[in-house]
Formats: structure tokens, sequence, C-alpha cells
């Protein structure tokens, strides 16, 4: 049985060592992730430069596959070409920061790995940890972070998924966990309603043209039952089943076509 490890954050990244150490006596564990941080860049593909992979060395002495391009990439690598068969399971993360409600459902790296996972029939398990520092959230490398209490939850998870498989209908799981939890529960949760409050700063480069920063602050709703209320809120780690079928029910276009 293997396990395909990979993150948005890097190669390098504390919480990729970390759920490695959650479940590395569980299967075989794969470690197959971007070389550089890749936050924010959702379910990207790389199709017009060159892939290149490197064999690297993590922190505690074991081999990892450093890929220069994003974390869908490095799962399609990771399935492909990088393991003999396909993997039981991939698990995307431990993130640092959240990904909570719909917005980052597309936008977040680490979603877009296990969605990738999802899309050529492999469970997966994409995983992201709240901290209380934003400018620790895109670092690239080691961090300080406390990843004790999110190992417990990634290793319960990950043991759940290894002996049922998902419920049918169920394509992947996104769990957020509390930097500091009220307790060990696990709550299941719908997607929140959150979204961005948009800040674009312009600026001008040395030769006087305009280049712009784009960036936001999160607006967040208080509907109990999704996943931003039951972190933020009630302070619990939170499950969410995500389905690729997004398609909205067909009724709904009869009368408007």
């Amino acid at each position: 049985m293997t396990i395909l490890i990979t993150n948005d954050d890097g190669v390098n990244s504390s919480g990729i060592w970390a759920v490695k150490k959650a479940v590395e006596d569980l299967a075989q564990i794969k470690i197959v992730a971007p070389a550089t941080q890749q936050s924010g860049i959702g379910h990207a593909l790389t199709l017009f430069e060159p892939i290149r992979v490197s064999s690297v060395t993590l922190s505690d002495g074991d081999p990892a596959w450093s890929v220069s391009g994003t974390p869908t990439d490095a799962v399609i690598l990771g399935i492909y070409q990088l393991t003999e068969e396909k993997p039981e399971l991939v698990i995307s993360g431990i993130n640092i920061g959240e990904n909570l409600g719909k917005s980052e459902l597309t936008t977040s790296g680490t979603i877009g790995a296990a969605m990738e996972a999802a899309v050529n029939g492999i469970p997966a398990l994409s995983v992201s940890l709240q901290v209380t520092r934003g400018d620790i959230k895109f670092h690239d490398g080691h961090v300080d972070v406390d990843f004790v209490y999110a190992q417990r939850v990634v290793r319960r998870v990950t043991k759940q998924i290894l002996k049922k498989g998902l419920p049918d209908g169920v394509d992947f799981l996104n769990l957020n966990i509390p930097s500091h939890p009220q307790n060990d529960q696990i709550k299941i949760t719908n997607l929140g309603e959150r979204m961005y409050r948009v800040h674009i700063t312009e600026r001008l480069d040395p030769r006087g043209r305009s280049y712009y920063w784009i960036d936001g602050d999160p607006v967040e709703t208080d509907e109990k039952g999704t996943d931003v209320h039951s972190l933020k809120i009630e302070n619990m780690a939170t499950l969410t089943p995500v389905s690729l079928d997004c398609t909205a029910p067909l009724d709904l276009m009869k009368e408007w076509i």
C-alpha cells in the first residue's frame, strides 16, 4: 500500500515532513512536491515549458522528489512516472494556513492537488492548519509551527480512509485544523460562503510603468454548519466531503432556456 504525499508550500516545507511522520507506519510513503512555494496556484497545469524533477533529501534524511511545476504537475508525475503502481491515497499538505469555503476550493494549490488525484480515481485528503501569523503562510521552507495535534487528526482520518475508502459520491476530503483546538472532535461541514474583499494596489516601476499587487481580507459568514463557522467560531477541526461533479440541477435550466 502506497501513500503519495504532496503540497503547495514546497518540498522543503515543515508541513510535508509533519504529515509524513504522522502516517509513515501505515503504508509505503512517496513524496512528490513542487520545488518552491505555489500557494494560490489552484488546479493549474504546466503546458508550455518543461518540468524538471530532482531527487532531494528531507531534513530527516528521507528521500523525496522535487518538481519544478505546480502541485497538479507533482501529482500527475507522482502517479504515472515516479511510483511503480498507483497509490491508494494522496495526501496534500499540511498547508500552512487554513483553506476554507467555496472561494478557496479553486484557488488553493493544496486543494488543487487533491482534486487532481480524485480526477484520476484516487482517494485524496487535503489538509490545512490554521495559523495566527500571516507572515508565515507563504514562507518557502521550514516554519516554527506546532504540528502535534494536526498530526493526530491527519493520522485518524488517514486510517479511516485506508480502512473504508471514501463514501459513494465523495471524491476527496478537505480537512482544516485549528491552531488551538477546543477539543478532539472533527466536525463534518459544508463549504462556507467565504470570499475576499479585494484590495488592488497600483505602483510605478523605475521606468514609470504601472504594476499591481492583488490582495484581500477574508469576509466570513457566521452560518452554522459550515467549515468557516466551525473552525473560526467553534474552534473545531472540520472535514468537508467534496464531489467533482459541480453540475447544478438540470431542472433549473428548463424554464430559463
